[in-house]
């Protein structure tokens, strides 16, 4: 396994001060958890073999992917690459729905439904009416929490919102792309008071989940779970083997079309790098 940082945001170390002041790391103590992607690949550049593996931060007690109905629009293909990058490093994730005063049309009811149907915990959210800040607030005390997200939907204004003192930088959307911009360019992570962390991270473009195999993907779709001891090979990968439980269950309504759309659209990249 190759990774592209030593430190990261988050881990327990041990360390020295020289005489000036400056001072070096001796030793990174064992991570808890962390939770990782493939690093993003550069343009120009040529790769051979599997990309290397980017750490975003370690030690965490929960996740919280942001992401916004509007401006950007909800993409939920992008969050379901988001959950299971959490899911394969075993860590509690919650989805936030931000910029609901946007939601002309009340879009977000259906995915609020069916990310709640299937287990998580989803927060609904406006920094402009202020809908859902404290209950935020709430689920964050006592805990080291990360926020992770595409760029633009929000992640540093709600955590304004919450912690006006934080005074993080925030952008616009860019009115070509209609896409974020980047404002936070490295995570960082503050403390609030009462044992309670905050992890803020640069906006996402690009997220592939590192070290998944094609076997292994639906196990981390968390309402596969209930099929895939039924499937009638081992190694299934859920999409054209016969006396596949998993495809039963989404013509029977049982797994959302939507969601197993997206977990073939994954399965076709995630083990797209060759090995030579």
């Amino acid at each position: 396994m190759f990774q592209t940082d030593i430190a990261v945001v988050g881990d327990k170390v041990r360390f020295d001060f020289n005489d000036d002041g400056t001072g070096f790391i001796y030793e990174i103590l064992p991570r808890e958890n962390y939770l990782s992607r493939k690093a993003p690949r550069i343009r120009g550049a040529s790769y051979r073999g599997e990309r290397l593996e980017q750490i975003v931060a370690a030690n965490l007690d929960q996740v919280f992917i942001v992401t916004s109905i509007s401006e950007p629009e909800f993409n939920n293909r992008t969050v379901d690459r988001f959950l299971v990058a959490c899911e394969s490093s075993k860590l509690n994730v919650n989805i936030v729905i931000n910029k609901i005063d946007l939601d002309e049309n009340d879009s977000h009811k259906k995915w609020y439904q069916l990310y709640s149907s299937i287990g998580y915990n989803v927060l609904l959210t406006s920094t402009k009416t202020e809908l859902g800040i404290n209950n935020l607030k709430s689920i964050l005390h006592n805990k080291k929490n990360l926020f992770w997200g595409q760029s633009g939907v929000g992640k540093s204004s709600i955590l304004n919102k919450i912690y006006p003192h934080l005074n993080l930088k925030v952008g616009e959307i860019s009115n070509y792309t209609s896409k974020g911009t980047h404002t936070t360019v490295t995570s960082s992570m503050f403390f609030v008071g009462d044992n309670t962390y905050l992890i803020d991270t640069p906006g996402v473009r690009e997220i592939d989940p590192y070290g998944i195999k094609k076997e292994d993907l639906g196990h981390y779709f968390v309402e596969f779970s209930e099929f895939i001891n039924e499937c009638k090979f081992n190694t299934c990968t859920h999409k054209h083997e016969p006396g596949c439980a998993v495809v039963k269950a989404v013509k029977q309504g049982k797994i959302s079309e939507e969601r197993y759309d997206s977990y073939l659209r994954m399965l076709e990249t995630v083990e797209e790098d060759i090995n030579f």
